[in-house]
């Protein structure tokens, strides 16, 4: 199958499956939505769910957080992963949004990366889920999947998958399908175990491919 045929029929499916694909993160406003990035690496949505209503109630805006101790905002999350590393990030984070950008989020993946603990990745997917902006965050899901399905080769770093997947996707969909490969991963396409007999796309994935294959073999 071409490559271009494969991002289409990849994409119709997604599309007719899952025509308003949103993140899992609760926020309210863009400032709840850094928090809840940033609170996100290497931490599941469900965990960072948790955590936010009291972290909000307690700094519900950037002044009220920048003004806060580290130890304060720890105390509040440490439940969470890296507890003492978001901590300093988030307060860094409150800092430099008041002082630099008024409060305001900006919407700009190259200004968004100046904040404390919003990368490449993160900045990303704040453009995207705020500002509809078409850029496309790789987290570990993202990368798993577009590999498995067949939508990218050899791609060895985050950025290059990415890179990719941003050459046949069509503008207007690239942040939904940000979110149409993270959920499918986190679902459907898992890590360990892939759950590949509820999956809607097996027919055209090279990896369920090359599991049929091994079976069969084992079979003669």
């Amino acid at each position: 199958m071409r490559k271009e045929e494969r991002f289409k029929r990849v994409l119709d499916y997604f599309q007719k499956e899952q025509p308003y694909p949103e993140t899992e993160l609760l926020y309210n406003d863009p400032y709840e939505l850094l928090v809840a990035v940033i609170l996100s690496a290497q931490c599941t949505d469900k965990r960072v769910n948790a955590i936010t209503p009291v972290f909000f109630s307690r700094f519900p805006d950037a002044h009220s957080l920048a003004a806060a101790s580290v130890d304060e905002i720890y105390q509040v999350i440490k439940s969470c992963s890296y507890p003492n590393n978001k901590s300093k990030h988030l307060k860094g984070m409150a800092e430099v949004l008041t002082e630099d950008f008024g409060g305001k989020v900006p919407p700009d993946v190259d200004l968004l990366q100046k904040l404390p603990g919003i990368g490449r990745k993160s900045a990303n997917v704040v453009a995207s889920v705020l500002y509809d902006m078409p850029t496309l965050a790789v987290d570990t899901h993202v990368h798993r999947v577009s590999a498995r399905i067949g939508l990218t080769n050899n791609a060895k770093t985050p950025l290059s998958t990415e890179k990719q997947l941003l050459k046949h996707i069509p503008g207007d969909l690239i942040s939904k399908a940000h979110h149409w490969l993270i959920l499918h991963g986190r679902y459907v396409c898992k890590a360990r175990k892939p759950e590949c007999y509820k999956c809607g796309i097996k027919d055209m994935c090279r990896y369920y491919g090359k599991k049929q294959k091994k079976e069969q073999g084992r079979r003669e």
